[in-house]
């Protein structure tokens, strides 16, 4: 099992559960003051649906949360060998110039609960909600914009997911970022249909 599902439930995580709830704290004022203040906004708008992780016997506490959306994986203006690594798994017949995939906007764990593996295990909770056959639709990658720093990039590597652009120019360029400016995300990706 894993610590989440032997000991949270996880419900959306709405204005009013965040009243019921201490301030969610992961260590990022970015992340903490998104769920803390601005998740309504966001589902409002339909630009994601968040999730929190409380505990069954302490339900005011938070101990992750994170945001999915709805993405697209646009394989058009991606550098030859990286499109082909991406496609090569996928059938001829099949090959598009955008694949369906479900955007992890958001994930952070509670300070108070670092170190218990809890971020792989959402992880792996997520690629199982994405394939689940109830699902009323389909997608074949799970997406991050991860920040970009050490630990978040080794995080995602170390969970499978892989950059869509092999350096930080080629993907400034994708962007039309200036060659100066300091890219503060990278895009990963994780196919739900690999071995993992």
């Amino acid at each position: 099992m894993g610590f989440i599902l032997e000991n949270c439930n996880i419900s959306p995580l709405t204005a009013e559960v965040v009243t019921q709830c201490n301030p969610f704290n992961c260590g990022d004022e970015d992340l903490n003051d998104f769920f803390n203040n601005s998740t309504d906004n966001y589902q409002r708008e339909l630009l994601g649906k968040s999730y929190c992780c409380r505990l069954i016997d302490n339900p005011t506490t938070i101990v992750a949360a994170f945001t999915l959306s709805n993405a697209g994986m646009d394989t058009r203006h991606l550098p030859g060998s990286r499109k082909k690594q991406l496609i090569k798994p996928i059938p001829r017949e099949k090959h598009l110039s955008s694949y369906p995939a479900a955007l992890v906007g958001r994930l952070g764990v509670s300070a108070d609960f670092n170190c218990k593996g809890i971020g792989t295990e959402l992880l792996r909770i997520i690629r199982a909600w994405a394939k689940d056959s109830n699902n009323r639709f389909a997608c074949r990658f799970l997406t991050v914009d991860a920040y970009n720093n050490a630990a978040t990039r080794s995080f995602y590597e170390k969970n499978g997911f892989i950059y869509l652009f092999s350096s930080e120019q080629q993907e400034k360029d994708y962007i039309k970022m200036p060659p100066e400016q300091e890219l503060k995300t990278r895009l990963m990706y994780f196919d739900l249909l690999r071995v993992a």
